[in-house]
């Protein structure tokens, strides 16, 4: 019953540790030792199991917990392990550990309360029960082992998007942007740091005004770039971001004159800096800027026909042509018109708003149609 015990929590660690909280322990190291070490999963998961079950062992050893109640010596290590990945870092890069500094003793003080019952209940235990896989004793001992796993996994960091973001970005540090861009793709959750290194991977990619609407938008454009403090990395570097987009800035700044900066201070027109401008004016829906900048720096005349635009930037411009009775630059693209038709009588045939918006969502949710209308 005790190598059962052992086995169930040893297993259930590792597996927890490497293929659930990687993450989440790597991002906790890097914060803790300033950056100047990194974790390894496979060493750290092993290590931390071994850890844990020797600590198992010296609970053991001063609780003298036997029979149906051996499981219980498994708690504290089990609340070590939760505490250890319980770990929250937020936009701002700031580390929380939750409720733990009132929560770890009195979870305690529980836990000593039911081992002293348990040892008085010992003296009414049959001597010896039979141990078999199929007895009373193993199978009490088990049900106590899975109450512990759920307790220390609902105590622990299982917050979907906060897992997206550490594994994009480790995604990032090993240069796999499309590893980093297939973290919670087809989820609808998302927040502002998630969405900066999404528009970072694209931009890599080059599909940034491609695809950048094929994810789920959170904020505006003031969060796309970490120089305003509304997002941050936690341990990718966010100097190779300002390397790729052509400087670091020197102080605190919002992002659109910080992108505006990068083009006075190139000779040449900064073609990336231009993207994240324009991809920022339409996360904001602000067509009529987004028009004007797009006829300045792609065509420098009113009409952009003959351009082979990006596909979101000729969505916006139909969208922007057919909402204008006066627009700054026109746009007409025969297959745009034809989509953007379809679109129309789609709504058309759908007076329910909910209704509409479903119908609508299911043909046309990558698109900046969608988000311009129904986000």
């Amino acid at each position: 019953m005790r190598l059962m015990c052992a086995t169930v929590f040893c297993c259930f660690s590792f597996l927890f540790l490497y293929c659930f909280q990687a993450d989440v322990i790597f991002a906790l190291q890097h914060v803790m030792s300033g950056g100047r070490t990194y974790y390894a999963p496979l060493f750290g998961s092993v290590l931390i199991t071994l850890v844990l079950q020797l600590l198992q062992l010296v609970v053991y050893l001063f609780s003298r917990l036997k029979g149906r109640s051996h499981a219980l010596t498994y708690f504290p290590s089990m609340l070590m392990l939760a505490l250890l990945t319980d770990v929250n870092i937020d936009g701002a890069g700031h580390t929380s550990h939750g409720g733990w500094w009132w929560g770890l003793p009195l979870a305690l003080a529980f836990w000593l309360l039911i081992v002293y019952v348990a040892r008085k209940l010992s003296y009414i235990e049959p001597g010896r029960e039979p141990a078999g896989l199929l007895s009373r004793l193993m199978w009490v001992n088990m049900l106590l082992m899975a109450l512990q796993i759920i307790i220390a996994v609902s105590c622990s960091n299982t917050h979907a998007v906060f897992h997206y973001r550490m594994r994009a970005e480790m995604a990032l540090l090993k240069g796999d942007y499309a590893r980093a861009l297939s973290q919670g793709k087809e989820s609808l959750e998302s927040d502002a740091s998630l969405q900066m290194i999404r528009m970072y991977a694209l931009a890599r990619c080059g599909q940034l005004p491609e695809k950048l609407f094929s994810y789920p938008v959170a904020g505006n454009s003031s969060a796309m770039l970490p120089v305003e403090g509304r997002t941050a990395f936690v341990f990718y570097p966010a100097d190779s971001l300002y390397r790729f987009l052509g400087a670091r800035p020197r102080y605190k700044m919002t992002v659109e004159r910080y992108l505006q900066q990068l083009q006075r201070r190139d000779s040449v027109e900064n073609r990336r800096a231009t993207d994240y401008q324009l991809c920022g004016l339409l996360i904001d829906r602000r067509l009529d800027d987004f028009a004007s900048l797009l006829r300045q720096r792609y065509a420098k005349s009113d009409t952009l026909d003959a351009l082979d635009l990006p596909r979101h930037y000729r969505e916006a411009m139909t969208l922007y042509t057919h909402l204008r009775a006066n627009p700054v630059a026109t746009y007409r693209n025969s297959v745009m018109e034809e989509d953007w038709q379809n679109l129309q009588e789609l709504e058309a045939s759908y007076p329910d708003p909910v209704e509409r918006k479903g119908k609508v969502e299911e043909s046309y949710r990558d698109t900046y149609w969608y988000y311009y209308e129904y986000e």
